[in-house]
């Protein structure tokens, strides 16, 4: 069969039913592998079609049908173990750390060896996995997801809202550079954002590891706020009430929100940092921790 011919079928069959595997393809038109790689490889380049894992799919093609955690688990897992070694390597001494659920994010449990972090997760296996190993764990409670492991539900998210992560390493169902990340439940999109909005960061002496300034930055009912704690006062909160950060955080109000804080946050010296200088933290770790929770997007 001649290659105008096959990308013919190829897209003929495409129109029927969306999407299609190699091996259904390599059947149907009695051709190699390699050649029906070439060939998809070839349409995709030419926009008429998208190649997947396994095949292709409909230009059009979209589907907010979920495989379940079973079926994924053994998907890419190279390319998975790639990515959990990566992320483990990110998690320090003393760190917050959101593990959200999914089999990506449950293979980074595998890599981890921090035992001074600790471990919050909404994964049932997850959290077994962590508790198996050692690791400071705690699970959040709400409504058990069958098909994912996850917990979700509105006592997922009021369970959430205290915690001020340092780190999080979220699982998603799609990537778009237009639309950013996405997962067909709604439920579980809103627990995977209550974990984003918010960030905790400190900063500590290298020799006796005693916290200089501590900041929490998070998003609750609508209103920003920061805590700064070890000033060398007790901890304080400092309200965005004047919506300097508005609906859609940027750059400009981040910077703003920064020197409102430093302003406003009341600091003294002692043998572990300067007044001046904890003001100074302030307005970097404010700034470091919105940027981490989106707010340079």
């Amino acid at each position: 069969m001649l290659t105008q011919d096959r990308h013919c079928a190829i897209l003929n069959l495409l129109k029927t039913k969306s999407s299609v595997t190699l091996l259904e393809l390599t059947t149907l038109l009695n051709t190699s592998e390699s050649t029906i790689r070439r060939d998809l490889t070839a349409l995709d380049k030419a926009g008429k079609l998208r190649k997947v894992y396994g095949g292709a799919t409909s230009i059009d093609f979209y589907t907010a049908d979920e495989k379940d955690i079973h079926t994924k688990h053994d998907l890419q897992i190279t390319e998975k173990n790639l990515i959990a070694k990566k992320a483990a390597s990110l998690v320090k001494p003393h760190d917050l750390i959101y593990i959200d659920a999914g089999t990506t994010t449950e293979l980074i449990i595998d890599h981890l060896t921090e035992k001074k972090a600790t471990y919050i997760t909404n994964g049932i296996i997850h959290a077994q996995k962590l508790t198996d190993k050692g690791f400071n764990a705690f699970i959040i409670g709400g409504q058990l997801k069958k098909s994912t492991g996850a917990i979700i539900g509105t006592t997922s998210i009021e369970n959430l809202q205290p915690y001020n992560f340092t780190k999080g390493f979220f699982g998603t169902n799609g990537i778009s550079l237009q639309a950013g990340f996405s997962t067909p439940d709604s439920v579980e999109a809103c627990v995977k954002k209550t974990a984003l909005n918010c960030a905790y960061l400190s900063h500590r002496q290298t020799k006796t590891d005693f916290p200089v300034l501590a900041v929490a930055v998070s998003k609750l009912h609508d209103k920003w706020q920061a805590v700064i704690g070890a000033t060398p006062h007790r901890a304080v909160i400092i309200a965005d009430e004047e919506n300097i950060l508005g609906e859609k955080v940027s750059p400009e109000t981040i910077e703003a929100f920064a020197n409102y804080v430093k302003d406003n946050v009341k600091t003294d010296s002692n043998i572990r940092g300067s007044a001046q200088y904890r003001k100074h933290l302030a307005y970097v770790l404010v700034k470091r921790a919105l940027v981490s929770i989106g707010g340079n997007a």
